[in-house]
């Protein structure tokens, strides 16, 4: 039966990782070629990974149930590459875009069933509830899914990581290029809530960096269905860029609204997170031209391409930042395990920091004192419809955005784990 890790059993799990971790070091240095037993630090025998989701809202195509199925390919590509001596069972739960509602689920994840890790969680609102519970349980969370910079600034936890992206990475690219290029003033279009918010501030930092000014804004609720007085306040600004600080279902809809208007024939709209799976619902002829940032496109090698194929025979939709970001999360946590000797959250976290993240998602990616998982971000433009020779054909890279630039430098984090330079 699951006992909960106390700060004593945690202690006791550290040591038994670092017995375990020399017992297979002798055991490769003897050439012994006895079945492994399961790692010693091992809390109840298993690991245990939770997929923490939005399977019914705004976030369902853009994580969902893709980003349950990329955490299963994880275990399976691990299982098949290292043949490790634990098993690892997977779980997914619906956490509604509702911090109550998520921290619930996390915590009978926790005491009733032993998960070791929870991953996803694509709202920043529910990932700062659960990084608490987490942190209380000492447990991992691996967020795939939000924006806000708090993650791993003011409310960083020692056990919490940020994987794919953040507002910060998201606005070095898009609004620096486009206000670089000329378009100096912004109106922004902002989701109330702390994902919009987070996502409005990294733009924001962008365009002033690059010699922009923000003219105005208007917010909207999560799930809105109509932009009309937002759009309308925009247009009236005659701001030259109209900002989009939303995602998902709500990026859709402002997009449908906007060409519905004739912004286009004004004014630029810029996606500050705009995935795949919604430039596909849209269609090129409303999105073309248009400029994002994203971690990932299926179509950019061949390592890609296969991968993606793999999802997409299953999933029948390429694959968005958020649900790699999940593939990539998960298998380097597994790496993290193994390496650790057990499951114990702090050393698996330390072995995770020492490895670097090579897979079809990030090259030569690394985790951070702060928790910040940094890597290669990409700049692309919206194809024309003429120019899209096969389906899902949508992208055109501008520009590739290294590690050290995409993200916000270490030198500048709030997070008290971090011991910074004096």
């Amino acid at each position: 039966m699951y006992q909960p890790i106390t700060r004593a059993r945690a202690a006791e799990h550290t040591i038994f990782a670092a017995a375990a971790a020399a017992a297979s070091l002798l055991m490769l240095i003897s050439g012994s070629t006895h079945a492994a037993a399961p790692p010693a630090g091992l809390s109840d025998g298993e690991v245990r990974i939770g997929v923490l989701t939005d399977l019914s809202g705004v976030y369902a195509d853009a994580s969902g149930r893709g980003s349950v199925l990329a955490a299963q390919m994880a275990i399976d590509d691990f299982n098949a590459q290292t043949k490790p001596a634990f098993k690892i069972k997977l779980l997914s739960g619906d956490m509604q875009l509702k911090p109550d509602v998520g921290a619930n689920i996390a915590r009978t994840w926790f005491d009733r069933d032993g998960v070791d890790m929870i991953v996803d969680l694509p709202s920043s609102a529910v990932t700062l509830s659960v990084m608490n519970l987490a942190a209380e349980k000492n447990r991992v969370v691996i967020a795939t899914g939000p924006a806000s910079l708090r993650i791993t600034n003011d409310d960083c936890m020692p056990t919490a990581l940020h994987w794919a992206y953040d507002e910060y990475s998201q606005g070095q690219g898009t609004a620096r290029a486009i206000t670089e290029a000329g378009h100096k003033t912004w109106f922004f279009i902002e989701a109330d809530y702390a994902g919009g918010r987070a996502l409005r501030a990294g733009f924001e930092d962008a365009v002033k960096a690059a010699g922009g000014q923000v003219v105005g804004s208007a917010k909207h609720p999560l799930g809105a269905s109509d932009f009309s007085s937002q759009i309308v306040q925009a247009q009236a600004s005659k701001a030259a860029v109209i900002g989009m600080a939303n995602a998902a279902g709500d990026s859709a809809n402002l997009v449908k609204q906007a060409a519905e208007f004739g912004v286009a024939q004004k004014q630029i709209l810029a996606a500050s997170l705009m995935h795949i799976t919604d430039i596909n619902g849209l269609g090129l002829k409303a999105t073309q031209g248009m400029y994002l940032t994203d971690g990932f496109y299926w179509d950019r090698n061949d390592e890609t391409r296969a991968w993606s194929k793999r999802f997409f025979d299953k999933q029948k939709k390429m694959p968005t930042m958020v649900q790699v970001g999940t593939y990539s999360a998960v298998l380097h946590y597994l790496k993290g395990v193994s390496a650790a000797g057990g499951d114990e959250a702090n050393a698996t976290v330390a072995a995770m920091r020492k490895i670097p993240v090579n897979d079809v998602f990030a090259k030569n990616g690394r985790v951070r004192e702060d928790g910040r998982m940094v890597h290669d971000m990409y700049l692309f433009e919206v194809k024309k419809p003429d120019a899209s020779k096969y389906p899902w054909d949508y992208y055109a890279l501008k520009a590739t955005i290294p590690a050290d630039k995409a993200f916000r430098p270490l030198s500048q984090s709030t997070c008290k784990y971090v011991k910074q330079a004096t």
